[in-house]
């Protein structure tokens, strides 16, 4: 590590400020510390390792399973080509938001091909599941330190009849399916990297899409992810079902609404779901066949 860390710059992606760009010479790559989750650092290695070849995921170059605080675990991964597509979305044209949309519904799609037996945190390099504790969303909500008021027990009520009506079977979930995780080649819209694995699971085949769509307004981009998904045997109310699939981690960003922005449009969108008694939330219909 020594001889190929020359130069480390930090990278956004994540809120730790533990990922840093390395290079030596003409060799990039990417290196991560756990400092705060030490186990994290082989699970992530293991994922990397499993999805290679279905999905753009760097190689992993090196693996520090053990360590401490000071001196904590790392992964070291190739560096991929490619810009944030959160910033390549600001300036893209029509045709290159529908080309990205289509590949994004693509991986989307082969996520929710990766089945798994049972919902839960992966747990070592093995990837072992531990499963979730009670799957009660309205046990969950009255133990959030978030005051929704009564308008919120509709809410829960429309997203557990969706998820109840929808397929009920696991599958691996990146969790933070958006575009300040994806790369993106800005000549082609070639999508190149899918990164930040550190919220990885195993659960609901429509969580990843309900992360992607969380706040988009974008009906472009969505109409071709959404086109992407259609056949796929996940339903035909794919944005509701999304939305009922990412509640659980909205609210959990909605708690932490003061930490940053994210957290804090998280909260504004859920106070408006209570506001109005449903899912959407006053958020634009996205579900429109193209």
């Amino acid at each position: 590590m020594s001889d190929f860390a020359a130069s480390a710059v930090p990278l956004t992606g994540g809120y730790g400020g533990q990922t840093f760009a390395v290079s030596a010479g003409d060799e990039d790559a990417v290196i991560k510390f756990y400092a705060r989750d030490p186990e994290r650092a082989a699970v992530d290695a293991a994922l990397l390792e499993l999805v290679r070849g279905l999905l753009p995921v760097p190689r992993v170059l090196d693996l520090k399973r053990d360590g401490s605080y000071d001196d904590p675990p790392y992964l070291l991964t190739e560096r991929l080509p490619g810009i944030n597509l959160q910033v390549f979305l600001e300036s893209a044209t029509d045709e290159q938001r529908r080309r990205v949309g289509t590949q994004l519904g693509e991986l989307l799609a082969r996520l929710s091909g990766m089945p798994f037996l049972k919902a839960g945190m992966f747990r070592d390099g093995e990837l072992t599941v531990e499963p979730f504790g009670s799957g009660d969303l309205a046990e969950y909500v009255a133990g959030l330190k978030l005051d929704l008021g009564a308008g919120f027990a509709a809410v829960i009520d429309e997203a557990e009849d969706l998820l109840a009506d929808g397929v009920s079977r696991f599958c691996l979930v990146h969790s933070d399916f958006n575009p300040k995780n994806l790369l993106v080649d800005p000549e082609t819209a070639r999508i190149t990297g899918l990164i930040d694995w550190e919220f990885a699971h195993v659960g609901s085949p429509y969580a990843d899409l309900g992360n992607l769509l969380r706040f988009s307004e974008d009906q472009i981009l969505a109409g071709a992810v959404l086109d992407a998904l259609r056949g796929m045997g996940l339903g035909e109310r794919l944005v509701d079902l999304g939305r009922a699939a990412d509640l659980w981690a909205l609210l959990d960003l909605a708690e932490r609404a003061a930490e940053h922005e994210v957290a804090a449009a998280a909260f504004v969108l859920v106070s408006r779901m209570a506001d109005t008694g449903t899912l959407a939330g006053g958020r634009p219909a996205l579900d429109v066949v193209h």
